[in-house]
């Protein structure tokens, strides 16, 4: 809905409303981009999370999201149901607005294939993540994401995670910038770049797929 040159955006699973969708604002973004209003280069939206900001990149045809950074913390709780959940013993457990299990390497963490009944108990959403395999030159970290208890048993790519993987990562590699990709069966890539403060910015291509009419 628009609001003066804003845009009120909310967004839901097939289950409940959520407070931030990464993928789903890149969208509504390039809708407003393509057909709504093409004479803007930037769009800010008006959500739970805050006001967030999308631009066009016009060297890179890209769109650019700036969201908030989310921070990670050691996990204090009983890490023993998640562990069993997810069904490998990562190398070290956080916790932010979601849970987030770290790997030693990429293969495991395409490897795991969660017990969604026991995740779905957890109820929390779940990040599992590592470093890529030396000498590959396509990404530098790997993630899935799983929230089974919001009706989405794995995410295809998450940009609200990677508010948080995004930090961590640039943190522990010493880098601003890196490329992510999310490991899903369909797959996707995130550029990504943190500094420090309290937003990371995440860009990607949006391809229209689909028009249509939904008669309410």
């Amino acid at each position: 809905m628009a609001d003066g040159e804003d845009y009120h955006l909310r967004w839901f699973t097939p289950q409940v409303e959520v407070p931030l969708c990464g993928h789903a604002t890149l969208a509504s973004a390039f809708v407003i981009f393509e057909y709504l209003r093409p004479e803007l280069h930037a769009v800010g939206f008006r959500t739970a999370s805050g006001r967030l900001d999308v631009s066009r990149e016009s060297d890179s045809g890209m769109l650019a999201m700036r969201l908030p950074a989310r921070e990670s913390v050691p996990f204090a709780d009983d890490t023993g149901q998640l562990v069993a959940a997810l069904g490998r013993e990562p190398q070290l457990l956080l916790r932010g607005d979601y849970d987030m299990a770290v790997f030693g390497d990429a293969d495991e963490v395409q490897a795991v294939i969660p017990d969604m009944t026991a995740l779905a108990k957890w109820e929390r959403g779940v990040i599992i993540t590592a470093p890529a395999p030396r000498g590959e030159r396509h990404y530098d970290v790997i993630s899935r994401f799983f929230v089974p208890a919001k009706g989405v048993p794995e995410d295809a790519v998450t940009g609200s995670a990677h508010c948080q993987i995004v930090p961590y990562w640039c943190a522990r590699l010493g880098r601003a910038d890196l490329t992510a990709f999310q490991a899903s069966s369909r797959g996707g890539f995130l550029h990504c770049s943190y500094d420090g403060g309290a937003y990371v910015m995440q860009r990607g291509y949006c391809i229209p797929y689909l028009e249509g009419i939904i008669r309410i």
